[in-house]
C-alpha cells in the first residue's frame, strides 16, 4: 500500500465533531486491515475507518475542529486503530476505541467504549422495528420509556406505538403501518448485519412491511450508523431504502407517520416547560406543526440538565425540506406525505406513487446535545451535515 495524503479544507462554514467520508480506490489499500490519520507536522494521530462499497473504498473519520477557511493535511497509513481524541473536560473525555455493536436474540445492543446508547428491538413479537432508549449527553435516556417501561414515574402513557426511535406510516397501499391496532400492519425484519469501528458502528436491516394478514407492501433496507463522538453529543445517521419490488406503492397523505420518529422523554415536552424550535425560528407546535424546514429541534430538562435532539432533513430527500409531525406532547417526525392535513386542505394530495421496480430513499441525521438549538450550535452542525468540507485525496 502507499501512503495516501488526505487533504481537507472548511471553506464557508467551521467544523466541530463531524464524520467525513472520502473515497480511496480500494486496490490501493491492499495489504492493510487498519488505519490511521496522521496530521501534517504533528506526531499524534486520530482513527479512521475503511468502509468497502463495490469497488471502492469510503474512508471515514472524525473532523474535531476546523475553523472558517482552514485547511489540514493528513497522511492516511496502516496502523492499528486508536481512539478519538477530544479536548479534557467534563464532557470532552472520550474512553471509547471503538462503537461495538452486540448481537442478541431479537436484538442488538450498541455501545461507545463502555457506555450503554441503546438497543434495536425486532424480534418476532415486535410489530415494527424501534430503537430504545437514546442515552443522553449526562447519562439519562432522551426518548420516552413507555412503554417498553411501563411504570417510570412521571411519564405519560399515550400513543403506545411510540416507541422511542422508530420508521412508521400510516397509510402504505392501503395499509396502516404506523399504529398498533389489531389490523395493522408490520415490519419484518428478514435480515439484520452489524459491524463495528473506531469511528462508527452499523446496523443494516433488510425489512418487508406487510399487511396485518402477512402480504408483502414494499421492500426496505434500513442502515443505522453510530458515530464516535465525544460524549457532549450523539450523533446516528438513518438511511431508509424503500423498493417496490413487484407492484405499484402508494404512500398516503396522512399525517400519522414519520419516516424518522421519535418519541423524546416526557419531562422535555413543551407542556412541562420544553422548547421546540425548527430552521426558520418557528418555536413550540403551533409554529412548527405541519410546517416545512431542514432540521427540526425539541429540547428540554432531563436528569438535572437541558438538552436537545433534532432532526436534520437532506437535501436530497423528497420534498425537501421537509413537514413535520412535531407536537408539543413529546413527538417529533419528518413526515412529508401528509400535505392535506399538515395545510388543512383537503383539495391538497400529498400521496406519493413509487411504481413497480422504482426505488425511493429517505436520509436523516439524528443530533443529541447539551442545551436548546442555539446553545447546542445545531444551525452549525446541520451545516457540517449538508455542506461538508471538501476532501482530496492525493
Amino acid at each position: 500500500m502507499v501512503n495516501k495524503k488526505i487533504v481537507v479544507e472548511a471553506g464557508k462554514h467551521s467544523v466541530f465533531n463531524a464524520p467525513i467520508c472520502a473515497t480511496v480506490p480500494l486496490e490501493e489499500l491492499q495489504g492493510a486491515e487498519t488505519f490511521t490519520l496522521v496530521e501534517e507536522g504533528k506526531e499524534e494521530s486520530i482513527a479512521a475507518q475503511i468502509e468497502q462499497v463495490g469497488d471502492e473504498a469510503r474512508l471515514w473519520w472524525i473532523e474535531q475542529g476546523l475553523s472558517l477557511k482552514q485547511s489540514r493535511v493528513y497522511e492516511l497509513v496502516p496502523k492499528s486503530v486508536s481512539a478519538p481524541r477530544y479536548p479534557d473536560g467534563p464532557l470532552g473525555v472520550r474512553r471509547a476505541s471503538q462503537v461495538a455493536i452486540t448481537e442478541k436474540e431479537g436484538a442488538t445492543e450498541v455501545k461507545i467504549g463502555e457506555e450503554f446508547l441503546g438497543s434495536l428491538y425486532f424480534g418476532k413479537d415486535v410489530i415494527r422495528p424501534y430503537f430504545h432508549p437514546i442515552m443522553g449527553p449526562f447519562g439519562s435516556p432522551v426518548t420516552r420509556g413507555f412503554p417498553m417501561i411501563p411504570d417510570v414515574p412521571g411519564e405519560t402513557r399515550d400513543h403506545p406505538h411510540h416507541k422511542a426511535f422508530f420508521v412508521a406510516h400510516g397509510e402504505v397501499n392501503g395499509t396502516n403501518n404506523w399504529s398498533d391496532a389489531k389490523d395493522c400492519g408490520r415490519q419484518l425484519a428478514k435480515k439484520v448485519t452489524t459491524s463495528n469501528g473506531a469511528v462508527f458502528g452499523k446496523i443494516e436491516m433488510q425489512n418487508e412491511w406487510v399487511t396485518s394478514g402477512g402480504e408483502k407492501v414494499i421492500d426496505e433496507t434500513r442502515t443505522i450508523r453510530f458515530f464516535n463522538l465525544p460524549p457532549s453529543a450523539r450523533l446516528i445517521d438513518l438511511m431508509v431504502h424503500f423498493k417496490a419490488e413487484e407492484t405499484d406503492v402508494t404512500f398516503g397523505d396522512t399525517k400519522e407517520g414519520g419516516i424518522c420518529s421519535l418519541r423524546l422523554a416526557t419531562t422535555m415536552d413543551v407542556r412541562r416547560g420544553g422548547r421546540i424550535e425548527n430552521s426558520f425560528g418557528g418555536v413550540d407546535e403551533a409554529e412548527t406543526w405541519g410546517k416545512r424546514a431542514h432540521w427540526c429541534d425539541y429540547s428540554g430538562p432531563v436528569g438535572g440538565n437541558w438538552v436537545g435532539v433534532a432532526i436534520f432533513d437532506h437535501p436530497h430527500n423528497l420534498r425537501y425540506p421537509t413537514y413535520w409531525h412535531v407536537r408539543n406532547y413529546g413527538l417529533m417526525t419528518a413526515n412529508c406525505f401528509g400535505l392535506s392535513y399538515f395545510k388543512r386542505d383537503k383539495s391538497l394530495d400529498g400521496s406519493f406513487l413509487l411504481k413497480a421496480g422504482q426505488e425511493l430513499i429517505f436520509r436523516y441525521r439524528i443530533y443529541v446535545h447539551p442545551g436548546n438549538a442555539q446553545s447546542g450550535r445545531v444551525a452549525e452542525k446541520y451545516n457540517n451535515y449538508i455542506n461538508p468540507p471538501e476532501v482530496s485525496v492525493e
